[in-house]
């Protein structure tokens, strides 16, 4: 990327490695990494950007595959000054770079029952941007308002219905970076609701792959079929289970493998490249589809180019 690009008050960095900001360790480098200082460094960088130059927000890289090639683009990662949390009028309001497992914790110290985020790896903007959710409950069940800066530099306030939160998806307007959310949830005594996340945590290491490279579960569970045939989501079928009947448990390529211990969950090893992931991946679609006729659709969000276009 050749153009000049606006002064800013935070970090600005050329030709940014990242596969070092992703849990799975894979991709290219961006054009650049933004990391503003402030709501108002964002804001007035964003206004100043020529309109032809892509930007992307990016978390803590928990549900994302960079390509190996990199991405063509500024990079927006949100830091110190976007992490706050804070709870008042039994509301929780939350920086977008605010760990999900930081928020559960401290509503739960304030009474507040927003246990299903412990165990949700990323931020708060991702897990708003797609809706997140664990447990039967889902950031659409308890999010109030979402506060975004746009494309231009405008400061919006969403809500729920303006987002149009549904499974692991949201309208959020095209290149906004969402930057605070609140939240409400049901009132709880403090010790029962930590207890309850403990009770979670326990469960997800017993059933999931907690201390390898993972980007949590690699696709959506697909939707069941009512007796009429109609597609139906309260009779969901289970993602690991198509894979497991598609022989697919454990497979891998190059240091890419899709977990022995929860066959949802895709593994760098310790060399994958973020080609092994994704090629395993697609393999692991193909032989669903081959098996039982059903498309999965990756939940892991797949971003940049392949190495080749980068060379």
């Amino acid at each position: 990327m050749t153009c000049e690009l606006p002064k800013v008050r935070g970090r600005l960095t050329p030709d940014r490695p990242l596969d070092g900001l992703t849990w799975l360790r894979v991709g290219g480098p961006a054009d650049w990494l933004f990391q503003p200082a402030d709501r108002d460094d964002l804001g007035a960088f964003l206004a100043a950007l020529d309109p032809a130059v892509p930007v992307f927000p990016m978390g803590v890289g928990s549900n994302l595959i960079v390509r190996d090639g990199g991405i063509r683009a500024v990079v927006i990662r949100l830091g110190r000054g976007f992490n706050t949390i804070s709870v008042a009028d039994g509301r929780v309001t939350a920086g977008a770079a605010a760990l999900d497992a930081h928020v559960a914790k401290r509503a739960a110290e304030a009474g507040i029952d927003l246990t299903f985020l412990r165990t949700i790896p990323g931020s708060i903007g991702g897990a708003v941007r797609m809706n997140a959710g664990c447990y039967g409950s889902y950031v659409a069940d308890h999010l109030v308002s979402a506060t975004a800066i746009t494309r231009q530099g405008a400061v919006v306030t969403l809500t729920p219905a303006d987002l149009n939160l549904r499974y692991r998806q949201s309208d959020l307007p095209e290149g906004a970076v969402l930057v605070e959310a609140v939240f409400e949830g049901a009132a709880g005594d403090p010790k029962a609701l930590a207890q309850k996340m403990e009770d979670q945590l326990r469960k997800r290491d017993e059933t999931q792959p907690t201390k390898d490279r993972t980007a949590g579960s690699t696709f959506r569970n697909p939707a069941g079929f009512s007796s009429t045939g109609q597609a139906d989501d309260t009779h969901e079928l289970k993602a690991w289970k198509v894979i497991d009947d598609a022989g697919m448990r454990g497979a891998t390529r190059g240091g890419a493998q899709m977990s022995p211990k929860h066959s949802n969950f895709l593994v760098n090893t310790g060399d994958a490249t973020a080609e092994d992931l994704e090629g395993l991946g697609e393999e692991v679609r193909k032989r669903v589809f081959q098996h039982s006729g059903i498309t999965l659709e990756w939940e892991i969000m797949r971003v940049g180019e392949p190495r080749l276009a980068r060379d």
